[in-house]
């Protein structure tokens, strides 16, 4: 058996992907989504979990390219990655617009 072949999109896509794959951190993508910057202590204070798990969750969201960190020695701040959002947009509303309008009669599964 060969090992599938995919493209650097569709890799690219899997990562964005599994990084929002957890609704933690969609919450995070949706309280920083609505501001320009914050901290993490702000991050922390607004969802009901330990420092340490906000801090993984964060660590997922910065590999993925969805956002940014920058030290201010004490604190961190972060922001989502306007460059990876905008991209990780346009290949999500890629992916769901390949979906063709089929005739539900015709679906496999009826």
């Amino acid at each position: 058996m060969t090992k599938p072949t995919y493209t650097s999109d569709q890799e690219r896509l899997a990562r964005f992907a599994k990084a929002m794959g957890h609704p933690t951190r969609i919450a995070i993508l949706n309280f920083l989504a609505q501001r320009n910057e914050c901290y993490f202590g702000d991050i922390h204070d607004e969802l009901p979990i330990a420092k340490a798990t906000v801090s993984q969750h964060l660590t997922e969201l910065k590999d993925a390219g969805l956002i940014q960190g920058t030290i201010q020695p004490p604190k961190v701040k972060y922001c989502i990655n306007r460059e990876n959002w905008n991209i990780a947009r346009s290949m999500f509303s890629a992916l769901f617009e390949d979906c063709k309008d089929h005739n539900s009669n015709t679906c496999c599964c009826k």
